[in-house]
């Protein structure tokens, strides 16, 4: 069952933000990413996925949810729910920005959806974001983040026993081992202090997950750099959908296949199960 909650409409007002497509932050991305940081320079655009860079919390300590959790670019109602997961994303690519481009970012809680499940109580919540370079009169990119805020029930146990799913099929495939560097270098580019992603007790023995949880941010980036990097395409709008958690030094394979006009990227778990599918509009 669902029920609609309005937020107050001081809680709905958008927070604006001034910020700078920087240099350096593009640099440090691109060394998380195993690339050049010398590749780049001032007035290129910024690779499309690479935008949450300019989205990152700015919380303040005091603020946070009791999981660590931010909010990003606004602050994440608790609502009673100490449980928090990315339940997927849609982004549309307007237009570029340039590296080192001054930049408004404009962020706003949606709406929320509370929904009784057999699991206990749950809420919705949609965060939506909007990139506007500096001097510009469009926006340059739209981006819509929906949160699952769970109970305080612990997470299904791992079933690292269970039996392997038949080998992933598609037409272009990778595989990649998201490692505890990597979770703190794209949890620090976006300030993003959750702790299912940085704190390994707390992901075990407080959420009832195997493992430190790979951030659903950062498999969308994966997504989207294999398919600039290895496959020559630019996206002009994707929508991500995560139905189960990716932990971290477990294999994930990415999969890319042709899907009419546009393509069908996914992302599996180590045992070849669905865990993020993403559709992707081409320009």
């Amino acid at each position: 069952m669902t029920s609609h909650d309005p937020l107050a409409p001081a809680e709905l007002a958008p927070i604006q933000r001034q910020e700078t497509c920087s240099l350096a932050q593009v640099r440090r991305v691109a060394a998380m990413l195993d690339m050049d940081p010398d590749g780049f320079t001032p007035g290129q655009p910024l690779p499309r996925g690479w935008q949450f860079v300019l989205m990152a919390a700015d919380t303040r300590r005091s603020a946070l949810r009791s999981d660590g959790f931010p909010g990003l670019g606004v602050p994440m109602p608790d609502l009673g729910l100490p449980r928090l997961l990315l339940g997927g994303r849609s982004v549309v690519f307007q237009g570029d920005i340039p590296i080192g481009a001054a930049v408004t970012r404009t962020s706003a809680v949606r709406g929320v959806r509370h929904k009784s499940t057999a699991a206990g109580p749950m809420a919705v919540v949609d965060l939506v974001h909007t990139l506007q370079v500096v001097g510009q009169t469009a926006s340059a990119v739209t981006e819509t983040q929906t949160y699952l805020l769970l109970s305080a029930q612990r997470a299904a146990p791992d079933d690292a026993g269970a039996a392997i799913a038949p080998p992933v099929q598609a037409a272009h495939l990778a595989t990649v081992v998201p490692d505890e560097t990597l979770l703190f270098q794209y949890s620090a580019l976006g300030f993003n202090s959750h702790r299912i992603h940085l704190d390994r007790d707390h992901a075990r023995q407080r959420e009832g997950f195997p493992d430190l949880v790979v951030n659903g941010g950062l498999t969308t980036l994966l997504l989207t750099e294999f398919l600039r990097r290895e496959l020559g395409v630019q996206p002009k709008a994707l929508t991500a959908r995560h139905v189960a958690p990716l932990y971290c030094n477990r294999p994930v394979t990415l999969a890319a296949d042709r899907a009419g006009p546009g393509w069908l990227l996914m992302a599996f778990d180590e045992r070849n199960r669905l865990a993020v599918e993403m559709k992707v509009e081409v320009a």
